[in-house]
């Protein structure tokens, strides 16, 4: 079994939609960043690339490369996956918070572990997502960003012939 951790946070900005989890969240601002800045599937590629020894997404999606300019977060956990299946591992379980002010997400929650369960092929049940407030501290209690931190384990599996 191996385990990994991820961590991101993007500024909050007008003229972007709010994306976390692969859920579109009504907010008059939304996160900046070269993709789609879903902070949440962020911090679970990296976790996932750290559990396997493949560094983190910006090794894998450089925010200098076009080719990822606005692509969906969701294509790129997608992407980590099947590199964590091709090196023999599976992701078991994933535990998730997200740190806001406002938006509250109570509402979205639910949708965010179906979209992440789905998007890794994952039984129901081994995913969750929390989200809680920093109490007014820090950039995220100012509402100048929200942050994610993740946390996976990993079986090991066959690897698939590439």
């Amino acid at each position: 079994m191996r385990i990994g951790f991820g961590y991101d946070s993007h500024r909050l900005v007008k003229g972007r939609k709010l994306i976390l989890g692969g859920v579109e969240i009504p907010c008059e601002r939304g996160l900046l960043g070269h993709s789609d800045a879903d902070a949440l599937l962020h911090a679970l590629c990296d976790a996932i690339l750290g559990a396997i020894g493949e560094g983190d997404i910006g090794k894998h999606f450089p925010n200098s490369d076009p080719a990822y300019k606005d692509i969906s977060s969701r294509e790129l956990l997608i992407r980590v996956n099947k590199l964590a299946i091709r090196k023999g591992y599976r992701v078991n379980n994933v535990d998730s918070t997200l740190i806001l002010e406002e938006p509250k997400l109570r509402e979205y929650i639910d949708e965010m572990i179906a979209n992440i369960t789905g998007f890794l092929d994952m039984e129901p049940g081994r995913v969750n997502v929390k989200a809680s407030t920093n109490e007014g501290m820090g950039f995220t209690g100012r509402r100048e960003g929200i942050a994610a931190f993740a946390v996976v384990t990993m079986e090991a599996q066959s690897p698939l012939l590439p």
